[in-house]
């Protein structure tokens, strides 16, 4: 969750570290730092609060120190304040070592090192790892290595339990910096006379395309002369690093005022790449889907177990819906933080799909290892067909499960996740349309008329852009002061309530709920009165009149009632005190129209009440801790 960046090369470290810490900032902003060698010493500088804190400060100071490394923080363990930001130094200021994850067993060290008069002045885990590093190089044997600072790291490394990434530098060994990688991103860059590393691409695709992810349980030693990889058992590696397809201005505002705004403009654009990828047979006609999963993955089916987190988690339920719809297949969804630790029975034939927009959700990472190994040796029909679905197919996603389908959003920097969750919702349209037409439980004509709808979608969100832009604007204007909020659906849009609801509660901190419409009159609609206003999802099709009666048992309390919805006229008209009109399609595909006007809603309630819209307090863009 937290940033990391590192540069050692012939330039001035110290603007690079702040450049790459700024693409960083999405996935932390508590508190930030930086740590350069110059002139036998460690100058850190560390800042709460924003990045602009801590450029503030180092706009003091002027150092041509050519290695460094930096830090944007979430905080896990110790308040949000200076002296638990990174970097982190051992007693005697020579080491410096920034860490995103968690250290498990610090306690243990802590206190270990304590007896050895180790002072530490943070409540954090990583402090632990300067520490363990100086005391290890305190205790090497003379010409025990050729890097007795890679030496002492690689021992270190051995001695820490958890996932994380971390980078460190010296000012006893001011040529080298070294990074590792367990179970936490971190890529190294290639430049000319010049390396990087960072814990996302963003902060160095200024810089280089030429890129090499380390693995788990890998160490990397950067110097000027070269980059070496080695694994936690000293041995070195043969590595080669790949180019990286990536534009820079897609981590640029183009002119919105925040990227959140820009990314929901991008949906269009996200939609039609996936329609482009998907939506394109191969030669075979057994399906008019291409996601380039072999048969065998589909061979006897039975069921879908989908893990997921968050967002992840809404377009999951879509999924469910569209499997179990048109596939006919029994679909499961679970909360990945607890099917870890409350899996369900192992059950033959069965496909477990992943869903993370980074490829990094240490949850999700975690619930598809434990599935992998619970389901190793057993009979093939019980064996682990894993499947992913993420924004970052290099991501450990990728190397953790055999079978990735690639959502086509393009970077999204905006904490709460808009264009990225329309994207997963195509890659579930896809999914659930090619086992459709494999398993021939809906006919030619049907599936030739969904593909057809969906081809229309992106012209339709755009309509709805144009249209709903300055109405929700003018709408939020009302709702700045409100603290509750409902948003209730049916059927496959259930989901965009429980969506919008989550929207708004991350951008604008106002108190929101989720729930089926039917399910109002159970409990919920005794919270509704005057002060609370119900966001209704109401499209023509299955469940269009139950939704209107919902909506009717909310105004007979005196509720404010906003209607998500085609229809304009009769009854829609007289009901609802506002409209967020969308075009009229089928009810099948209207969550991808449905979830915008929610999108702008939130959007705009956040700007309006003077919120950071691209950085909700508290949240990261990726969590990579449990």
């Amino acid at each position: 969750m937290c940033g990391i960046v590192g540069y050692i090369g012939t330039q001035a470290a110290t603007d690079i570290l702040l450049a790459g810490l700024e693409k960083l900032e999405y996935r932390g902003y508590d508190s930030a730092g930086i740590a350069t060698i110059w002139e036998g010493e460690v100058n850190c500088v560390r800042a709460k609060g924003k990045l602009h804190n801590l450029r503030s400060k180092l706009e003091q100071i002027e150092t041509p120190a050519q290695i460094g490394i930096g830090h944007t923080r979430w905080a896990t363990h110790g308040k949000p304040e200076e002296y638990n930001a990174h970097p982190h130094l051992d007693t005697a200021k020579r080491v410096a070592v920034v860490q995103n994850g968690i250290i498990e067993n610090y306690r243990e060290l802590r206190e270990e090192l304590k007896a050895k008069g180790h002072i530490f002045i943070s409540e954090t885990d990583t402090e632990v790892i300067p520490h363990l590093i100086a005391e290890f190089l305190k205790n090497l044997p003379p010409s025990s290595s050729s890097s007795p600072f890679l030496e002492a790291i690689r021992q270190a490394v051995n001695h820490l339990r958890g996932a994380f990434a971390i980078a460190v530098v010296s000012a006893d060994y001011p040529d080298e910096l070294i990074v590792v990688r367990q179970q936490a991103p971190l890529v190294i860059g290639f430049g000319q006379g010049e390396f990087f590393c960072a814990s996302d691409t963003p902060a160095i695709v200024a810089y280089t395309r030429a890129v090499l992810p380390l693995e788990n349980g890998e160490i990397a030693r950067l110097t000027p002369l070269g980059v070496e990889i080695y694994n936690f058992a000293g041995d070195r590696l043969k590595k080669q690093p790949r180019l990286l397809n990536f534009n820079p201005t897609m981590v640029e505002k183009q002119g919105f005022k925040h990227f959140m705004l820009k990314e929901i403009h991008e949906q269009p654009g996200v939609v039609r790449a996936s329609l482009e990828a998907y939506f394109n047979p191969a030669e075979s006609t057994e399906s008019p889907i291409n996601l380039g999963l072999p048969g065998d993955l589909y061979n006897d089916l039975e069921q879908i177990q989908i893990l997921a987190c968050g967002t992840s988690w809404h377009a999951a339920l879509i999924g469910k819906y569209l499997l179990e719809q048109l596939a006919g297949i029994s679909t499961q969804v679970h909360y990945a933080s607890e099917y870890r630790y409350a899996p369900s029975p192992v059950t033959a034939n069965t496909l477990i799909v992943g869903v993370t927009q980074s490829g990094e959700t240490a949850d999700t990472l975690a619930a598809l290892t434990m599935e992998k190994e619970r389901r190793q040796g057993k009979e093939p029909k019980y064996q682990a067909r894993l499947l992913g679905i993420t924004n970052r197919p290099e991501s450990s996603l990728g190397h953790l499960v055999p079978h990735i389908i690639s959502t086509l959003a393009g970077i999204e920097i905006g904490v709460a996740a808009t264009k990225t969750f329309t994207a997963q919702l195509m890659a579930f349209y896809a999914l659930a349309l090619d086992l459709a037409a494999r398993r021939q439980t809906v006919s030619k004509d049907t599936l030739e008329k969904i593909i057809n709808g969906l081809r229309q979608i992106p012209k339709e969100i755009e309509a709805t852009l144009e249209s709903q832009e300055r109405l929700t604007e003018q709408l939020a204007h009302e709702f700045a002061e409100t603290k509750d909020f409902i948003f209730v659906g049916r059927g496959i849009n259930f989901p965009i309530a429980l969506e919008g609801a989550l929207k708004l509660k991350e951008v604008s901190y106002i108190h929101a709920e989720g729930y089926p419409a039917g399910e109002m009159k159970h409990g919920p609609i005794a919270l509704l009165d005057a002060k609370v206003p119900v966001v209704a999802i109401a499209i023509p099709g299955s469940v269009y009149e139950k939704v209107i009666s919902n909506a009717q048992e909310a105004k007979a309390r005196d509720s404010r009632l906003i209607g998500v919805t085609p229809v304009n006229d009769g009854e829609a008209a007289e009901i609802f005190n506002d409209l967020l009109p969308v075009s009229h399609v089928d009810e099948l595909l209207s969550p991808i129209l449905t979830v915008v006007p929610l999108q702008l809603l939130a959007y705009h309630i956040a700007a309006r009440r003077g919120l950071d819209v691209d950085q909700p307090r508290n949240l990261a863009k990726s969590v990579t801790v449990e």
